[in-house]
């Protein structure tokens, strides 16, 4: 049997690695990403702010998926065949090769099963003028960018010193952009150093955010245990914000960049602007926009892939109100409905909903966060699919003994603000569900034994151990596979 798994990220490496840990020598596994690089996404923060290089968040492919004996193809997916051709019934995948020695050249590579760990398409252009090599905007979602963001971020030091005083903006850079936290922790980050070197009081640093309360990060909020109190992220995140000296905009849609101002429209119909000297925006996220087609070359995309790009799996995506959609709607195995060999994982599939409640500024512009699925959820679904799909090759079942569903899972979230054994703090957060589950948890949504935050050194702590750990588990050192995910 050959699996093939499009993508190296988080939840791809993982879905690799279980699968030939799994399956052994007598089944092919092949992963197909067109960077020659896995990154340690979390730590690209520490490389924004120079406190780590890109080769402290990053190493090669090649090399480990060879000692595992996995089938490396530097490539990026042009489209999928399901159904195969006249030569062949078996499903495949176009691919076109990116490294150097093959670049340009296209193949077809056929699998028994599919695995769609594609990860996100950084969408910068769906808002005009935002993004590295667009005026000044910069961002940290991979470790080429956050390099980047240090440079500039340098210059913007370099200004402070001379006594200059320099506005920092931080924050989404779509009406429905996600990945909070990322943003949210790379502006603490920048406080930290900017206090480090007396130079915070030159710096008006701004958090902008299309939340509608901060703190809501994407899974419309949470209460949390504290200090043995019930308080609300909003609480924690607003708290946070004003001990690092940030002021912070929310419900705020940005709409356009131009050189040295960002353009936004509130949920109160208003357009409005901010002028910055520095900007690091999260761009939105989509799907490749990888086609599918059947055995006859007809399009098939919308089988297999939802309008934003992102794999339709096997949850409950009819539209209905906000207050009806419960935990049940969202997947469980990732399951492809239409084709039952294909499986997405991590952020390439569709969720069926937000988890933010969706708001529409005056103008109708919807103003609201789409779900976070980066970091724990992606790698454990990663391992899920991979247990699942190991488990009917290895019994020839249809059979799915291992499920992952957001609104059964837990997840946890260190922000870090600062770098050092000695100094910088953490804060942490757990959540569990990830999804509101108001049928079991009436009065908050969620457990409020396993949905707690702190802040202290010892957060901070925790957060290089993990840079340490995940880096060992992707590195298949001794015993990866016991670490979490």
């Amino acid at each position: 049997m050959d699996v093939l798994v499009l993508g190296a990220g988080v939840s791809g490496h993982t879905a690799a690695a279980f699968l030939k840990r799994k399956l052994g020598k007598k089944h092919n596994v092949i992963v197909v990403s067109p960077g020659a690089y896995y990154q340690w996404i979390p730590s690209n923060i520490w490389v924004g702010v120079g406190r780590m290089t890109i080769d402290n968040v990053r190493f090669k492919l090649a090399r480990i998926y060879r000692k595992w004996g996995i089938d490396f193809r530097q490539a990026k997916a042009l489209s999928i065949h399901p159904e195969g051709d006249d030569s062949s019934s078996r499903g495949y995948v176009t691919i076109e090769y990116t490294s150097a020695d093959q670049k340009g050249s296209n193949e077809n590579v056929e699998y028994d099963y599919l695995v769609n760990a594609t990860g996100p398409k950084l969408n910068f252009e769906k808002t005009p003028g935002l993004g590295p090599g667009n005026n000044t905007t910069v961002s940290v979602c991979s470790y080429d960018h956050a390099a980047h963001a240090w440079e500039e971020l340098q210059k913007v030091i370099e200004k402070l010193k001379r006594g200059e005083k320099q506005k920092i903006v931080i924050g989404t850079g779509h009406a429905m952009a996600t990945c909070q936290g990322a943003a949210f922790e790379y502006a603490m980050n920048i406080s930290f150093e900017l206090r480090k070197q007396k130079l915070l009081h030159l710096a008006e640093i701004t958090w902008l955010t299309n939340e509608y309360e901060v703190g809501d990060f994407g899974m419309g909020g949470a209460f949390i245990k504290r200090g043995g109190y019930v308080t609300s992220t909003k609480i924690f995140a607003e708290s946070v914000l004003a001990e690092n000296n940030i002021n912070w905009i929310k419900r705020a849609g940005v709409q356009k960049v131009d050189q040295g101002k960002i353009h936004y429209e509130t949920l109160d119909g208003d357009y409005k602007t901010i002028e910055y000297d520095f900007a690091m925006l999260i761009p939105a996220f989509s799907g490749h926009g990888i086609g599918a087609f059947d055995r006859k070359g007809n399009d098939i995309t919308s089988r297999l892939f939802a309008g934003n790009g992102l794999m339709l799996v096997d949850a409950d995506y009819q539209t209905r109100p906000f207050e009806e959609w419960t935990i049940q709607d969202w997947p469980t195995t990732y399951q492809n409905p239409n084709y039952d060999n294909i499986y997405a994982a991590g952020i390439a599939f569709a969720p069926p909903h937000s988890i933010s409640k969706p708001m529409k500024s005056r103008n109708g512009t919807d103003i609201f966060p789409t779900p976070p699925r980066t970091g724990m959820p992606s790698g454990v679904i990663g391992k899920v699919v991979a247990q699942n799909i190991a488990h009917r090759i290895r019994h020839q079942t249809d059979e799915h003994k291992h499920t992952a569903s957001m609104g059964r899972m837990g997840a946890a979230c260190i922000i870090s603000v600062g770098y050092g054994i000695r100094k910088g703090m953490g804060a942490t957060m757990t959540v569990s569900p990830i999804v509101q589950d108001w049928e079991k948890y009436p009065q908050w949504g969620r457990d409020l034994n396993a949905t707690v935050g702190e802040i202290g050194l010892a957060g901070h702590w925790i957060k290089l151990f993990l840079h340490y750990m995940f880096l060992h588990k992707a590195k298949g050192y001794p015993f990866w596979w016991l670490l979490p995910e």
